[in-house]
């Protein structure tokens, strides 16, 4: 121990080893294909962003305050209210360096230790970890086929009030939900609603996917049908670039103002904010849709993969959208067992326990990242990974028509 070391805390996280790259078949993250960069139009973006805005980098937050780009809030917006049915203005929309960052200062605004907050059985890891971080008490809101159990999430809500606790939020993915890939169907949308008010809980809805469809049947968000009880959080990430980080929250305007006095970042890139500006105008929806094209492509690669190499040994929830496809093992398994010698064989992937509120209730699950790895690349990772398992576990005994030894 050095002297600057033993001046750390105790309670750190585990320290970031030192960068390798990726593995051959990296199956982790939400990456993007490289392919569908839109390289080009981004470029030309970029120049006129810069040719038009930039005296005003010279200032932090483009000399527009801490909410963000007055052009890019109103823009995002006029999409809103045109995508989502939102009824909203600019002073509705906060900036933020990614998603993540919009759910981390949602989570300083409202929890503090010992706060009870209701989450998706299976959801985004990040959010529960800052939760944890936070000392809150997380349950979990039963999941099926078609998103939140509505019977199942009012009886912990009346359980909850039973004892006197109202939950600080329900959060929830209800589009192209992360990790599962269902949609809540409008009608429990309006239930869910109907509890929140009920209740008195507010609701935080995460769009992080939403564009990403592979059919144009999307419900309105939850934002759009009830403004008085949730908060919206999107994102750019996926339809444009991860490492550009760029997210934002909508809410009526006080809520938004007090939100954003947790911003301490002294603002969201002006450059990237600028760019999206600008693209938003020419451009987006064709990329957005080519993306997609290009997702579900990739999705039909990866299935017919897993039922080649899987057969029936698991279960493939096929999404209706997003990057990620869901698997589950056979009852008792736990996939946790196949990390380290995938890892030998150059293979990661997202074990199920990870995206979990209830690590036992997600052993037997896996998320596998489809969207950025070449078709043959994905062919091939998911024949090493079957492998892998057969070695570990003893099946799936067959793959591609023939014994596996």
């Amino acid at each position: 121990m050095t002297l600057i070391t033993s001046q750390f805390l105790d309670n750190l996280p585990v320290a970031v080893p030192p960068w390798s790259g990726y593995p051959r078949y990296n199956f982790v993250g939400g990456n993007i294909d490289p392919e569908t960069m839109a390289i080009a139009g981004l470029s030309e973006k970029a120049r006129s962003a810069v040719k038009k805005h930039g005296p005003a980098m010279a200032y932090y937050n483009m000399g527009n305050g801490p909410l963000g780009f007055e052009l890019l809030r109103d823009r995002i917006a006029d999409r809103m209210n045109q995508q989502r049915g939102m009824d909203i203005t600019g002073d509705h929309v906060l900036i933020t360096s990614g998603s993540a960052q919009g759910l981390d200062l949602l989570n300083l605004s409202f929890v503090t230790e010992g706060d009870t907050v209701i989450l998706e059985q299976h959801t985004y890891a990040f959010g529960a970890i800052q939760l944890k971080k936070l000392g809150a008490r997380i349950l979990p809101a039963p999941l099926d086929a078609k998103g939140i159990e509505m019977n199942g999430l009012e009886k912990t809500l009346q359980d909850l009030a039973s004892q006197g606790i109202r939950p600080k939020f329900i959060y929830t993915i209800p589009t192209v939900q992360n990790p599962t890939g269902s949609i809540l169907p409008l009608e429990r949308r309006h239930r869910l609603i109907e509890l929140a008010r009920q209740y008195r809980v507010p609701i935080i809805e995460d769009e992080c996917y939403s564009e990403l469809m592979f059919h144009p049947n999307r419900p309105p968000s939850i934002y759009a049908l009830a403004p008085d009880v949730t908060i919206y959080v999107g994102s750019f990430s996926k339809t444009l670039s991860p490492a550009m980080r760029l997210g934002f929250v909508v809410a009526p305007p006080e809520i938004v103002s007090q939100i954003a006095a947790l911003k301490s970042d002294s603002g969201t890139s002006s450059m990237a904010q600028a760019i999206v500006a600008e693209f938003l105008v020419d451009g987006y929806d064709d990329h957005v849709h080519q993306v997609s094209s290009a997702l579900l492509h990739k999705l039909d690669i990866i299935t017919a993969a897993l039922n080649r190499e899987f057969g029936t040994s698991i279960d493939v929830h096929r999404p209706t959208g997003g990057l990620f496809v869901w698997l589950t093992f056979p009852e008792g398994f736990d996939t946790r067992r196949l990390t380290a010698p995938a890892g030998k064989e150059g293979i990661i992937f997202n074990v199920g326990p990870d995206w979990s509120i209830d690590a036992d209730a997600g052993m037997r699950n896996m998320r596998l990242c489809f969207a950025h790895l070449p078709d043959k690349v994905l062919e091939d990772g998911v024949a090493a990974l079957a492998q892998v398992c057969f070695l570990e576990a003893g099946f799936p005994k067959r793959g591609a028509n023939s014994e596996r030894t």
